[in-house]
Parts: structure tokens; C-alpha cells; sequence
């Protein structure tokens, strides 16, 4: 069965430096024809899955979900509820960029259904954020979760961004106090990426903006897991920490690399190892999805043997890491088997380990995890 429902909301007040993803800063004109079209889609999909589905997760991402207005976010997730077969439990979230949320806002949102919000803040620090291109302060950003909480949330999860230009470990240790001392039940923390394209890698490569050695990210790592156990906040992915039951089982279901249905210009579904992207430009969507006419722009069929792979390598970035039953029944491959030496290896240098019924990295080989997953590929 598909457990999970992906929709994706492409506006946002401003387009950070860093970005590479399908969002666009205004055209606020394209706002309700976009729910319209959205609502077309959901509607279609519905009818095609239906029979495979039954959701444990919606996810609204973008862009900045909270640019819309409350109304229109309660609207698609009433339909998502109506359409389509629901646990009762469900874990539904949505992604806010402090700058766009108030409590009457958040009142709304939660009164609609929304039981976990990802609140965008990246960064505690005013320089770092006027780099990133970040349209909120330190301030609002606190404010941002307080008001989370005073409107009934009960699972708020934070983001922030670590090996940012300039950043030495004085200023990371001070946004992750402030991010701990919010007593988030969820903590992201992503390595910055500087993504071919964006103003950000512009900068970068003009020698304009730096960033900081490998000594300063292994020294940013190892404080992230020591900060964090002391906060009550386990690591149970590479980059994600989570108090006990708070555990993002929509992520866990990408990490997974099980099936998910996805809605929404630039959005990518992923169903027995087929991947289909829509249209990103939210004009060209709202078009295709209108006229009845083909929204999907690319599609990729993945092998059996490059679909096992890939399982692999996403798994892998959990601490539990691949459950060696789950992929053999899944796939009709031995894990072991099939990496032969490459894995003996691993194993032997104490980077990765079979501990049950799982093969997992080790402490010492998550510091070189990329390495390691480039060898799985």
C-alpha cells in the first residue's frame, strides 16, 4: 500500500541564494488558480490509486506553503481527507518560513487538521541569514515557534543549516543553543549544498563568499550529536534528531525508498520504482493540468538492481540503517551476496557493521558517509 502524499506549494516571498529548488518568488496573481489546478490533480490521482492506498502522511513542502492563505491549505487537505483512504493517526505537516506565520494563521491551520509543523529557520544569526537570502529575522524566527506552540502544536520540528559561508564553531554552537533552548520536539540539520546555478555558487566561485574547512564540519557534527543526546533529541538519520516518537514518518518513508504519491508543479511521485516530475514552473502546470493535457515532464523507470541499490544507499542514512529481511523479501537479493567484497571491506575497516537483523554504518563510518555510499552506488 502507498502510505504517503507528497503536495507541493512553489511560492515564496523570496528566492534564498542557496536554492535550487522548484519554487518562485511572488506571482501571487497565480495563487488560487494554482489551488484550483491542485485540486485537479488530487482529484485524478485519487481516482487512479485509490484502490493501493492508505495514508499514514500528507506533507505540504515548497517553496513556502504558509504564503498561501490558511483557507486554501485547509481547503486541499480537506479534499486529500476525502479522497483518499486515511489512518486515523495521521501524521500531517507543513513546512512555514517564520516570516510568513501568525498565531491566528497557526490557529487555522491546526483547526483545519495540521498536526506538525516545520518551521524553516536555518540559522539564529542575522549575518548568516542576510547571506542566505532569508527573509526573516532571529526574532521572528523564535516567535515563529512560540506561536506554534500557543496555537496547539504538539510536534514542532526546526530546521537549521550548518557550513555556511563564514560560519566558524562559535556561531553554529549559538544558533543550535537557541534552537535547543526552544525545546523542539524535532531537529533537522542539513550541510549546506551549493547547488550549480544559484546565486549562491556565483558568489562562491567568484571567491566572493568561503566556506568553512572539513575541520570546522567535523567539529559541527560531533557537537550536533553531543548537544543533542543532551537535550533529550536522539539521532535517528544523518542530518535528523527527534525526542522519543517524534520521528518525521513521512521522511521515513523517503529513506525508506518506499512508494509515495506526490501532487504539484515540480513535484516527483515515486510508485514501484517509477519516478514521474511535473511541469515546475507553476504557469506551464496550472496549463497542462487544466487542458487535460500530459502534466508529467520526465519519467524514470528504475532496474530491479538500481532500485535495490538505491534502497541501500537511503537506508543506510538511518541509524537503524536496511533491514536485511525487509530488503531480501522486497527484492530477492542478498545484501551480503551482492556487495561481496566491497562490504567485507567495510565491515573489516569497522565503518559499517551487521548488528541483527540490520546493516547499519557505524559511529565512526557516519563521519564518512558519503564516501562510503558513493562505494554502494
Amino acid at each position: 500500500m502507498i502510505s504517503s502524499l507528497y503536495l507541493h506549494i512553489p511560492f515564496c516571498h523570496t528566492k534564498c541564494q542557496y536554492c535550487s529548488f522548484s519554487s518562485w518568488q511572488g506571482r501571487n496573481n497565480l495563487h488560487l488558480p494554482y489551488v484550483v489546478s491542485l485540486k485537479k490533480e488530487i482529484e485524478r490521482t485519487a481516482q487512479s490509486t485509490r484502490d493501493r492506498v492508505q495514508l499514514k502522511t500528507i506533507f505540504f513542502g515548497g517553496g513556502t506553503p504558509t504564503v498561501l492563505e490558511p483557507q486554501y491549505l485547509a481547503e486541499i487537505l480537506g479534499l486529500c481527507k476525502s479522497l483518499f483512504p486515511c489512518e486515523e493517526d495521521m501524521e500531517i505537516s507543513f513546512e512555514a518560513n517564520p516570516g510568513t506565520i501568525n498565531l491566528k494563521k497557526l490557529e487555522a491551520l491546526r483547526v483545519a487538521g495540521f498536526n506538525r509543523i516545520s518551521v524553516g529557520v536555518q540559522s539564529f544569526i542575522s549575518d548568516e541569514l542576510r547571506i542566505l537570502g532569508r527573509s526573516h529575522t532571529p526574532q521572528q524566527a523564535i516567535d515563529g515557534i512560540e506561536m506554534a506552540s500557543a496555537a496547539g502544536f504538539e510536534n514542532i520540528s526546526l530546521d537549521l543549516m550548518y557550513g555556511l559561508c563564514g560560519q566558524d564553531i562559535e556561531s553554529w554552537k549559538e544558533s543550535l543553543d537557541t534552537a535547543l533552548s526552544l525545546n523542539p520536539n524535532h531537529l533537522s540539520m542539513y550541510q549546506l549544498t551549493i547547488e550549480e546555478g544559484t546565486p549562491m555558487a556565483e558568489r562562491v566561485d567568484q571567491g566572493i563568499l568561503h566556506l568553512p574547512d572539513d575541520e570546522v564540519i567535523v567539529a559541527i557534527d560531533e557537537l550536533n550529536i553531543t548537544e543533542c543526546e543532551k537535550a533529550g533529541l536522539a539521532m535517528y538519520e544523518i542530518s535528523n534528531y527527534a525526542q522519543p516518537g517524534y520521528e518525521c514518518l513521512h521522511n521515513i518513508n523517503y529513506w525508506r525508498n518506499e512508494s509515495y504519491l506526490a501532487v504539484g508543479a515540480g513535484a516527483v511521485s515515486y510508485i514501484d520504482g517509477k519516478r514521474e516530475r511535473r511541469y515546475a514552473d507553476p504557469a506551464e502546470y496550472c496549463l497542462k493540468v487544466d487542458g487535460d493535457s500530459n502534466h508529467i515532464v520526465e519519467s524514470e523507470e528504475l532496474g530491479l538492481e538500481e532500485s535495490f541499490r538505491e534502497t541501500v544507499i537511503m537506508s543506510l542514512r538511518m541509524t537503524e540503517g536496511v533491514s536485511t529481511p525487509r530488503l531480501s523479501a522486497r527484492y530477492r537479493i542478498d545484501i551480503v551476496e551482492y556487495y561481496g567484497e566491497i562490504l567485507t571491506d567495510l565491515i573489516r575497516k569497522g565503518l559499517v557493521e551487521l548488528a541483527g537483523e540490520h546493516l547499519r554504518l557505524t559511529p565512526a563510518g557516519r563521519i564518512y558517509s558519503n564516501i562510503i555510499l558513493a562505494e554502494l552506488v
